[in-house]
């Protein structure tokens, strides 16, 4: 398994305060992608719901300094009928790297770089 950790800030839904998450992710095709186990009903997928921008970071939880600067990024939820194909793809995905994948998949897409 990995040490390395995605570092996800939303902006709480309710209070409009940054809230930050450490959880495991996949990487493919430029995106980022993670699996909230309780699917809708986590607090950051409902934040995400209410606002897609968010920033992200990957890294080790215990050397804050070693992690990657922080990502712009829109976040959405994957919808299983319509991504069929993407949701199988990074269910494997985390299944190969953690051996767990149930839940709803949500996609990290990078914003472009200014010039």
């Amino acid at each position: 398994m990995s040490d390395e950790f995605l570092y996800l800030e939303t902006i709480g839904r309710t209070t409009g305060l940054p809230r930050e998450i450490e959880i495991w992710f996949v990487a493919h095709e430029g995106r980022h992608f993670l699996v909230s186990e309780h699917r809708e009903k986590s607090a950051w997928v409902r934040n995400i719901a209410a606002n897609p921008a968010v920033h992200f970071s990957v890294g080790s939880g215990e050397a804050r300094e070693s992690r990657l600067a922080r990502t712009p990024a829109t976040a959405r939820a994957l919808d299983p009928a319509i991504d069929a194909e993407l949701v199988a793809t990074i269910s494997t995905l985390m299944d190969a790297k953690y051996k767990w994948s149930n839940g709803l998949v949500v996609e990290l897409t990078p914003a472009p770089h200014s010039p």
